[in-house]
C-alpha cells in the first residue's frame, strides 16, 4: 500500500484532483439522463381511437354542422372504466341514438365495439411525440413500453457484469473513453431507428456503456485520492447524480420531441469522448499490473499540474521501485471473478457488498414506481428529486467521517426498512405522516447510495476492484429489475408488498455490521494487503481479550 506515499508526493489533492472531478462529473449528469429518459421519451399521453366523423375530413364534411366535436366523441367512443372516453375501443357504427339525452349509458352494448383498428390519436399538448405515439405502445402493445425499459436495466448489469473484469484487465481510462463513444454513437443512432426493436437494441448499447461510465468514474476519482479526500469525491460524484435529475426535467421541459430529446441528451458525449483522452490512466492500477513506465509517467504528469516539480523531479524508477517493492515482489495472481469468491478474506466482503447493492437497487426503484401518481406535472417532479436529493447526500457525508462507513451503510439501509415496515402500521388517513416516512426512508435510500458506491470501492484490492464493483452494481440493477415486480403481491394483502420492502433493506443493514472498517485507511492494492488488515485486526482483538483473561485470575 506504498502508493499513497506516492500520491502524497505528487499531490492528493491539487489542481489535477479539481480538474479531474469536473471532467468526470459532468458526464455522469448526462449519463443520469439517460437513465432517466424513459420517463419523457416513452411518457404515455393521452389517447383514442381514430374515428372517421372527427379525424376523417372527408367525412367530416357530411356530419350536420351544429354537432359539438364533444358530441361526435360521444356517439363514436364509448366510455371507459373511468367515466372518460375510451382508449382502446369505439363504436362499430356512431351511436346517433346517443345524442337523445332519455338515453342511458345501461342501452349500450358490448357487441357495438371494436378495436382501434384505423390507429389512435394522441393529445399532443405536452409532448409533441414520444415512442409510444410512434410505435403505438397502447392497448394491446402497451406491454411493450416496460419491456423497453427492462432492456436498458439489462444492458446495465450486463455491462456492469463485462465492464469490470475488462476495466480490471485494460485499464479504467481505456474502457471509459470507448465507453463515452458507445453512448453517443448508440444514442444517436437510436433517435433515427424505424423500428422497435431496432430502438430497443441501441438502447441497450447505451446502457450497457452507461454502467462502464458509472464504474470507471468513481473507481479513477477514488484511486488518485488519499483515504482523508476520498468521501469528499465520491459525494461530489454522487451528487452529480442529482444535478443530472435537476438537468433532466430541465431539458425534457424544452425539449419535447422524443427523438430530438436522444439526440441532446446523446450528442455531448462526443465532447466527453474527445477530452477523455486528456485524462490520466490510474497509476495505482498501471503499478499494480507491473506497468512502471506508463505508472512514473502519469505520476511525474499529476505532480507537473499540481505545481509539485520537485517531487516530479525526485521521482524517478528507482524510487518508484524501493517504494512499490513490497507489491512488485509478491506473487500476482491473475484478476479473476473467482478469486472474490475464493479467498477467505474477499469471500463476505463480496457477498456483503452485493447484498447492499441488492438492497438499494430492489427497494427503491420498487417505490419510485408508485411515485409516479403523486404528481401530473412530470417535469416538476423531476426536479425536486434531484433538489431533495442533494442535503441528504451532503448530510451523508458528515455521517461518513463521523460515524464511519460500516456503521453508516448499515444505519442507511436500517433506517428505511424501518420506516417502510412503520407504514403498515400507520392508518391510510394519517396522510402527513405516511408521506413523512416515506420522505425519510426514501432519503436514507439516497445516503445508502452515496455509501456503498465509497465502502465497495474501499473494500476490495486495486487488481480486483472493478470487477468486484461490477458485481455490485449488476446486483443492483437485478434488484431492479425484481423490485416493481413485488407489487403483485398487492393482490393477495395490500401489506406484503411494504413487508417485502421493509424486510429487505433492515436484513441488508444488519449484514452490513459484518464487514471491516475502512475509515482513513489506504486503498489496498493486492489481496495480500486485504489479508494483512484482517491479521492486523485479530491481532488487536486478541491481545485485549488475553489482558481481560489475566485479570480474573
Amino acid at each position: 500500500m506504498a502508493f499513497s506515499e506516492l500520491l502524497d508526493q505528487v499531490g492528493d489533492l491539487g489542481r489535477f484532483q479539481v480538474l479531474q472531478t469536473v471532467a468526470l462529473v459532468l458526464p455522469i449528469m448526462w449519463v443520469t439522463s439517460q437513465n432517466m429518459l424513459d420517463n419523457f421519451s416513452a411518457a404515455v399521453p393521452s389517447h383514442r381511437c381514430w374515428v372517421p366523423l372527427l379525424d376523417n375530413i372527408t367525412t367530416q364534411a357530411s356530419v350536420p354542422g351544429d354537432l359539438s366535436p364533444d358530441a361526435l366523441l360521444a356517439i363514436s367512443i364509448p366510455l371507459g372504466p373511468n367515466q372518460r372516453p375510451h382508449q382502446c375501443r369505439r363504436f362499430r357504427q356512431p351511436q346517433w341514438q346517443l345524442l337523445d339525452p332519455n338515453v342511458t349509458a345501461a342501452n349500450w352494448s358490448e357487441p357495438a365495439t371494436e378495436p382501434c383498428v384505423d390507429g389512435w390519436v394522441y393529445d399532443r399538448s405536452i409532448f409533441t411525440s414520444t415512442i409510444v405515439t410512434t410505435w403505438d405502445l397502447v392497448c394491446d402493445s402497451q406491454a411493450l413500453k416496460p419491456m423497453a425499459q427492462s432492456i436498458f436495466l439489462a444492458g446495465i448489469l450486463v455491462g456492469a457484469a463485462v465492464c469490470g473484469p475488462t476495466s480490471d484487465r485494460f485499464g479504467r481510462r481505456m474502457v471509459l473513453t470507448w465507453s463515452y463513444l458507445q453512448v453517443a454513437v448508440s444514442g444517436m443512432a437510436a433517435a433515427f431507428i424505424p423500428t422497435f426493436p431496432l430502438y430497443c437494441l441501441f438502447r441497450f448499447l447505451v446502457a450497457f456503456a452507461v454502467a462502464g461510465i458509472m464504474m470507471n468514474t468513481g473507481t479513477l476519482l477514488m484511486e488518485w485520492t488519499s483515504a482523508q479526500t476520498r468521501p469528499w469525491m465520491m459525494t461530489l460524484n454522487s451528487m452529480g447524480f442529482s444535478f443530472g435529475q435537476v438537468l433532466t426535467g430541465a431539458v425534457a421541459y424544452g425539449v419535447r420531441r422524443w427523438s430530438l430529446l436522444q439526440l441532446t441528451v446523446s450528442a455531448p458525449f462526443f465532447l466527453w469522448f474527445v477530452y477523455s483522452w486528456w485524462l490520466p490512466e490510474s497509476a495505482r492500477w498501471l503499478l499494480t499490473m507491473g506497468k512502471l513506465d506508463r505508472g512514473l509517467q502519469e505520476l511525474q504528469r499529476v505532480a507537473a499540474i499540481n505545481r509539485k516539480r520537485t517531487a516530479g523531479d525526485t521521482l524517478t524508477m528507482e524510487a518508484l521501485l524501493s517504494a512499490m517493492r513490497a507489491e512488485l515482489s509478491g506473487d500476482q495472481a491473475p484478476a479473476r471473478v473467482s478469486l472474490l469468491f475464493r479467498t477467505p478474506a474477499l469471500r463476505l466482503r463480496t457477498c456483503v457488498s452485493m447484498l447492499c447493492w441488492f438492497a438499494f437497487g430492489f427497494t427503491f426503484y420498487g417505490l419510485a414506481l408508485n411515485l409516479q401518481t403523486l404528481g401530473s406535472n412530470i417535469f416538476l417532479l423531476q426536479v425536486l428529486i434531484g433538489v431533495v436529493d442533494l442535503p441528504v447526500k451532503m448530510s451523508s457525508l458528515l455521517l461518513l467521517n463521523r460515524l464511519g462507513r460500516r456503521l453508516s451503510q448499515a444505519g442507511f439501509l436500517v433506517l428505511p426498512g424501518l420506516c417502510i415496515l412503520a407504514n403498515m402500521l400507520v392508518p391510510q388517513e394519517m396522510g402527513l405522516l405516511r408521506s413523512a416516512l416515506a420522505v425519510l426512508g426514501l432519503g436514507s435510500l439516497g445516503a445508502a447510495f452515496t455509501c456503498v458506491t465509497i465502502f465497495s470501492g474501499e473494500l476490495f484490492p486495486t487488481v480486483l476492484r472493478m470487477t468486484a464493483v461490477g458485481l455490485g452494481q449488476m446486483a443492483g440493477r437485478g434488484g431492479a429489475i425484481l423490485g416493481p415486480l413485488v407489487q403483485l403481491l398487492d393482490t393477495h394483502g395490500r401489506w406484503l408488498p411494504l413487508l417485502v420492502y421493509g424486510t429487505v433493506p433492515l436484513l441488508s443493514g444488519l449484514a452490513a455490521l459484518l464487514l471491516p472498517e475502512t475509515q482513513n485507511l489506504p486503498l489496498p492494492d493486492t489481496i495480500q494487503d486485504v489479508q494483512n488488515q484482517a491479521v492486523k485486526k485479530v491481532t488487536h482483538i486478541i491481545p485485549g481479550s488475553t489482558i481481560m483473561k489475566s485479570t480474573r485470575f
